[in-house]
């Protein structure tokens, strides 16, 4: 029986969730699902331009298991846009650190994660140090999990 599998740490969700090829009717059967891990680790390497090991510790994970997860992501996003078929971001056993706590002021993300988030520090997106005017921590992490 397989080791059960972790929730991973989510730093944004996708502000929409579903893409299809425009004009065109697709059937469920053409729908691909990239899970929220999936498109994190996405986000984090490709947009963020992090290496693996920085987001592999961003989401919680190894490396080689960052390595997996990214593959992946990248194996349902090339069928997307070859195929022309539909893609929907949902799902995983995930950690979502709600961002709107206390983002970091300059690029608004949650600047570290729970607690971590303290006067200081040096957020891990935008590289410029935590300023608070309140003294509040990450206290309020949410977890999501989905099928």
């Amino acid at each position: 029986m397989p080791r059960p599998k972790c929730c991973r740490n989510i730093g944004l969700m996708p502000e929409k969730n579903y893409f299809s090829p425009k004009g065109v009717k697709v059937s469920p059967d053409d729908e691909i699902q990239l899970s929220l891990d999936e498109f994190e680790a996405f986000r984090l390497a490709h947009y963020e331009g992090m290496y693996q090991e920085q987001a592999a510790v961003m989401m919680n994970v190894s490396r080689p298991t960052f390595g997996r997860i990214i593959e992946s992501a990248l194996n349902k996003i090339a069928d997307f846009l070859v195929n022309g078929k539909a893609l929907e971001i949902t799902g995983g056993e995930i950690i979502f650190i709600n961002s709107n706590l206390n983002p970091c002021g300059n690029c608004k993300r949650a600047p570290k994660f729970c607690d971590k988030g303290k006067e200081g520090k040096r957020c891990p997106y935008c590289r410029k140090t935590i300023k608070r005017d309140r003294g509040e921590s990450y206290e309020n992490c949410i977890t999501i999990k989905t099928e």
